[in-house]
């Protein structure tokens, strides 16, 4: 880190919608795509009407998500909260790990605080425990700015006392690094002219987070690791199998992630960021055996993730303003996939939970 808070380069006015030039296909009705054709890369909005797919590179965006069945997943009931597990010889503490945040800073706090990993003045005080963010904590919500800065400072705190909090990377960070970095530069999509800027408003970007946004969280997020193995937990952010296409090993896939950023192509950075936007692989006939592809390249037993709303993956979608809103409420992470994946975005832009969840968790 080389600047503290409020000493960064004073950032340059962020234009308004209407200044960026936003691609053609944002303003058309989405077409349909067979669920399980091309997983991750096109959503129809209710269970009816498949049909013919997207173009080829497509970016989803919140509005894409196909909807699963209840059968696909299982919804874990949870008991009363635990005591916290007995230390490993080793001296670690308990693992824990914290879905998609997307800027709701006040629920993430209210989350720690639960887990009693912070206490009431939002300092760490769970020792040796080990917390691991799965990513996207900008964006969508009112203060990703100020969640970005709380995981920082529990980085150095934790590490005081004797454990970590760590972070990985999520498509949302590329997103907003390359709204910063390349603004309304042209990148090929896929399916025609895209910038960074009008997918970072599409996708929720907020103007509050770009006028506060300053070189160390810049630098921050570019050095997050793509995925981490802890305890037997693949750590993954997206239910992709694209991590493949950027190495066979973590260390590999962590070090090309960071080059690529490094190397500060638009292109390859909007590549990188299409791709780790994919999702649902692991459900389906086949998902088990993507998982597995995955636990066999990079080890692990089990895959733990976010990117993909468990109220999607239960198929209670609501519409947009709430009406006709059946959802019932998301009390915990879901296993799936022949128990072999766990996800933990619990939907908190949609008026579902924040996920702060003690690992293993019982199938």
């Amino acid at each position: 880190m080389t600047q503290g808070a409020g000493q960064g380069p004073e950032v340059e006015r962020t234009a308004t919608v209407r200044d960026f030039r936003v691609p053609a296909y944002v303003h058309e009705a989405a077409p349909y795509v067979t669920p399980g054709t091309h997983p991750g890369e096109a959503a129809p909005p209710s269970e009816e009407g498949y049909g013919e797919a997207y173009p080829e590179g497509y970016t989803p965006t919140q509005r894409d998500l196909p909807v699963i069945r209840r059968g696909d997943t299982v919804q874990v009931a949870l008991d009363p909260e635990p005591a916290p597990a007995a230390q490993p010889a080793t001296g670690q503490g308990p693992l824990f790990v914290v879905g998609d945040v997307h800027g709701y800073l006040d629920q993430l706090v209210a989350a720690l605080q639960e887990k009693g990993l912070i206490d009431a003045a939002g300092q760490w005080c769970a020792g040796t425990s080990r917390l691991w963010f799965l990513g996207d904590f900008t964006d969508r919500g009112p203060d990703g700015i100020g969640v970005i800065d709380l995981v920082m400072r529990l980085s150095a705190e934790a590490a005081a006392a004797g454990g970590y909090c760590k972070a990985l990377m999520g498509n949302h960070e590329l997103l907003l690094l390359g709204a910063k970095r390349f603004g309304d530069t042209p990148v090929n999509s896929g399916a025609g002219t895209a910038t960074f800027q009008a997918a970072w408003l599409l996708n929720g970007g907020q103007k509050t987070d770009m006028d506060r946004l300053q070189d160390h969280h810049l630098q921050w997020m570019a050095r997050l690791d793509a995925l981490e193995e802890v305890d037997g937990h693949l750590l993954v952010h997206s239910d992709t199998t694209t991590y493949l296409d950027y190495g066979r090993s973590i260390e590999e896939v962590n070090d090309t992630v960071r080059e690529t950023l490094t190397r500060n192509d638009a292109e390859e950075v909007w590549d990188l960021f299409r791709k780790l936007t994919k999702r649902f692989s692991f459900r389906d006939e086949g998902g088990a055996d993507a998982v597995r592809s995955l636990l066999d390249t990079y080890g692990g037993t089990r895959i733990v993730h976010g990117h993909s709303p468990i109220p999607y993956l239960l198929g209670e979608v609501g519409s947009e303003d709430g009406e006709d809103d059946t959802r019932t409420a998301v009390e915990g992470p879901h296993v799936y996939a022949d128990g072999l994946a766990i996800a933990m975005d619990g939907g908190v832009t949609m008026a579902g939970k924040l996920l702060v969840q003690q690992l293993p968790l019982d199938a």
